[in-house]
């Protein structure tokens, strides 16, 4: 039977999660992590981490930014592979993630979609393929409640995109103050909040004459879940630290 925690259960991704698990043999939610402790499933919910007298096999972190130096050094101190959901991380955040890896398994990525991560796969082969003939925009919409601004996603697909480019690229997002041509070595990122969208990203290569666009579209908030709960699924098993994505989970399939 695989445990799990799941971090920022009281949130709308915290519930999906919890139907993905009820609906799958082997596994179960033993405890939630939610400043709103009110109780709406059979687990308890701490709202600290270390309130939880139990034990785990691996934590679904869907919660917000803030709280993930917390879940860190709760997953140090019992070495318990960690799953990072959230998004919106500055970069000194980022920094202490990486280095935490080194004392146990931690799984982030900027979107737990498997077709985004395919996408972002997609990306990479086309700017090589494409290179500096083609200007790189990136459109991304997601509901008016989302607070980070471009999405974690938006930058994933920006970073897949800018490993395949034969230059530095410049990531720009926004130009109401620039009065010049578009520069060629950019990415332009623009974000839409509105609405109840899931969430949607758009990639244009645009060169002369033509223009190819590789889009992906969520159509409900259980392909993020789906995803976290595979790599739940994959993180248990893993021993070593270190840094997985969804890639790890996606060559797992494969084999």
């Amino acid at each position: 039977m695989l445990n799990i925690a799941l971090s920022g259960c009281n949130g709308r991704m915290g519930h999906v999660i919890t139907d993905i698990v009820a609906g799958r043999d082997n596994m179960q939610i033993v405890a939630g992590f939610d400043i709103n402790t009110a109780k709406y499933a059979d687990f308890p919910i701490f709202s600290d981490p270390f309130e939880f007298q139990g034990s785990c096999d691996v934590i679904i972190d869907f919660s917000n930014a803030s709280s993930t130096e917390h879940l860190l050094s709760y997953c140090e101190q019992h070495h318990t592979p960690l799953i990072i959901c959230t998004t919106g991380h500055s970069p000194e955040q980022l920094q202490k993630i990486r280095a935490a890896s080194a004392a146990f398994p931690v799984f982030r990525s900027g979107n737990m979609s498997i077709g985004i991560n395919l996408m972002s796969e997609l990306l990479r082969k086309s700017a090589a393929v494409l290179g500096d003939q083609y200007d790189v925009e990136i459109i991304e919409k997601h509901h008016n409640q989302k607070l980070d601004a471009p999405s974690g996603t938006a930058l994933m697909l920006a970073d897949a995109v800018a490993s395949g480019l034969p230059y530095p690229a410049e990531y720009v997002y926004d130009r109401h103050e620039r009065r010049e041509k578009r520069p060629a070595h950019e990415i332009g990122i623009s974000a839409i909040r509105g609405g109840t969208i899931v969430g949607e990203h758009s990639v244009l290569f645009c060169g002369r004459d033509e223009i190819i666009e590789i889009k992906h579209t969520a159509l409900s908030r259980e392909v993020f879940a789906t995803g976290a709960v595979d790599a739940a699924v994959f993180m248990a098993g893993c021993k070593q630290p270190g840094m997985y994505d969804m890639n790890d989970v996606i060559a797992s399939h494969a084999q």
